[in-house]
């Protein structure tokens, strides 16, 4: 099979032209975003632009709103207020064409276990209306890709978790999307596939304009990977930035790791009653 320079099927868009850091247009818009649940206030007020091409990461400790601001970009939850853009589509003014440039790899995956890897990535390529020859040459590729060629026509049941991630992997990529949302990616990956993921991933952004935004708690591949992060707690932002400027904002030199755990806590006190 040809592939291009990225390693991908040739045919595929190459429309990278913004170094990492450079004024990019935005591909992910959040605007006001708020999810209330009853009384609590899941997200509150949320205003957020990601790039073209960027790879941002969203940080936060549990319980912060970061699922719930992805089940939003995804079309999952509705929101209370606010408004969320993907490549320029109003995620619910139209749903479809949003859905259509994106790809979602969730913590837990949505599979079918009475259906084969193979089946399954044909079921997707169905659901975005794939055409066909293109639909089994990509399937091919990310199934090669993502090392879950061998046991492709095995049904999902058997997979291992691991398993189940890699193939959530290929199906997210399989209608070549212009942004992708990853909750929790490493779930079940060992470092090897860890490391797989994590520069392939890395490369898209760099050389094909993918945005990636990546929700995680793997504070040291954050830092080694984003070219921004956004810290969240309580469901509102409290920084945003490269790792560069976190670290400056911080009151004593440290790790990302160390940042997150000041400002969290910082906030957890500003939070406790007197």
């Amino acid at each position: 099979m040809k592939r291009d320079h990225t390693g991908r099927p040739s045919g595929s868009t190459d429309t990278a032209d913004a170094a990492p850091g450079a004024a990019r247009e935005p591909s992910i818009e959040l605007t006001a975003l708020s999810k209330r649940f009853g009384d609590k206030l899941a997200v509150d007020g949320l205003d957020l632009e990601i790039g073209r091409g960027e790879f941002f990461c969203f940080l936060g400790p549990n319980g912060a709103g970061k699922t719930t601001t992805i089940k939003m970009m995804t079309g999952l939850v509705r929101p209370t207020a606010g408004s969320v853009r993907i490549a320029g589509f109003d995620a619910q003014l139209e749903p479809l064409e949003a859905r259509r440039r994106l790809g979602y790899v969730p913590d837990t995956p949505f599979l079918y276990d009475k259906l084969t890897g193979r089946e399954f990535l044909r079921f997707v390529a169905g659901l975005y209306r794939m055409e066909e020859a293109r639909a089994r040459e990509l399937a091919g590729h990310y199934l090669e890709l993502f090392e879950v060629d061998r046991v492709a026509d095995q049904l999902i049941e058997n997979y291992s978790h691991g398993m189940r991630q890699k193939l959530s992997f290929a199906a997210c990529f399989l209608h070549e999307p212009e942004v992708v949302v990853v909750d929790e990616p490493w779930v079940g990956l060992d470092p090897k596939n860890i490391h797989r993921v994590k520069r392939f991933l890395r490369r898209q952004a760099d050389e094909e304009g993918l945005t990636v935004f990546m929700s995680t708690h793997t504070l040291s591949i954050a830092e080694e990977i984003a070219d921004r992060i956004g810290i969240i707690r309580s469901g509102r932002l409290l920084r945003l930035g490269s790792v560069d400027d976190i670290k400056r904002l911080a009151r004593r030199p440290g790790t990302l790791e160390d940042v997150f755990l000041e400002l969290t806590e910082e906030e957890e006190e500003e939070a406790a009653p007197a």
